[in-house]
């Protein structure tokens, strides 16, 4: 076992330096200059100079990618050049509400996926089975933020239930509190979770299906075991491994997603930072949350892998 996990671990810091580089460079041939965008077209050559050498801008960019580099192993991210503020302080702040944004998201769109995919293949070829699947090929085709508007015409504009935007906060200083601030996730917490719900019951119900037409499925079945006992006790165990793969990467897509969604609802979370820093051209919190967002998501995946040795011991074998 701790073989396997250090060769995960290995892959995983390969994987976050190949990413760095990536995204690095991506950013790097984009056309325009940072220090033009922040003080305007109409600003003097002398004062574009000037805040470009302040910015590190005039440096090479080899010399950047390393100052940067050596700044996220000490925590250092650096000043945001339109807000003024530590990145590191500014991502926290919106990691705030992104993040439990993701979790609610994930957490509705697994319970949903799981019960309907069971549903589903307990009921295989019946009325109940046809069905479900309808609903999740519908929810396929669905985009996030048709969804979200739709949401927030029925259950804000019309009924009145929810709030149509914004985020009061997590505590009752800022106005808000707990339940408030849920209230507020809500909606788009649902919106999210429609499609990778869908997506997830079909998984769901192709590995059950897949795993309860084994031999042992059969053979316990034989010896007097019923049907929902043999579906809970051994069929959902096996059928497991491909559901947590797409659980993880659902996961990553969900916190892509939140760059649409939050900007639907006006949440001030860490994909409308996104958006407002590639308006303003302030690379340094652009390169920061994709960085952080590709970490996220390789950390995700080797949990995924450290579940895969917990749910099936033949992957501890493979791996060591």
């Amino acid at each position: 076992m701790a073989l396997f996990v250090l060769k995960r671990l290995a892959t995983l810091a390969a994987t976050l330096l190949a990413a760095s580089i990536v995204v690095f460079l991506v950013l790097e041939i984009l056309p325009g200059n940072a220090a033009q965008v922040l003080l305007g077209p109409d600003a003097a050559p002398e004062a574009v100079a000037e805040l470009t050498r302040q910015l590190a801008l005039d440096l090479p960019a080899w010399q950047r990618y390393l100052q940067w580099m050596g700044g996220l192993l000490t925590g250092d991210m650096g000043l945001s050049h339109a807000y003024g503020t530590p990145v590191a302080g500014l991502i926290a702040e919106r990691l705030a509400l992104t993040i439990p944004l993701a979790l609610l998201a994930m957490l509705l769109a697994s319970a949903l996926a799981l019960a309907a995919g069971v549903y589903a293949a307990a009921r295989h070829n019946r009325l109940g089975d046809v069905g479900v699947m309808a609903l999740a090929q519908l929810g396929i085709a669905i985009p996030n933020f048709w969804f979200a508007i739709l949401l927030i015409l029925v259950f804000s504009v019309k009924l009145q239930w929810f709030s149509a935007g914004g985020f009061p906060g997590w505590t009752e200083e800022a106005g808000g509190g707990p339940w408030p601030a849920l209230q507020a996730l809500w909606l788009p917490a649902v919106s999210l979770a429609v499609v990778q719900g869908a997506i997830l019951a079909r998984i769901t119900r192709s590995a059950v299906l897949d795993v309860m037409r084994e031999d042992f499925v059969r053979t316990a079945r034989a010896k007097g075991l019923s049907r929902q006992a043999a579906l809970l006790r051994h069929v959902l165990r096996n059928a497991m491994i491909p559901v947590v793969t797409v659980m993880g990467l659902q996961f990553a897509n969900l916190l892509a997603g939140t760059i649409v969604v939050e900007n639907v609802f006006y949440l001030p979370g860490l994909g409308r930072l996104i958006f407002q820093s590639i308006a303003n051209r302030d690379l340094i919190v652009v390169r920061n949350c994709i960085m952080l967002l590709a970490a996220m998501v390789v950390l995700v995946n080797f949990a995924v892998d450290l579940l895969y040795a917990a749910i099936d011991p033949r992957v501890k074998v493979a791996g060591a």
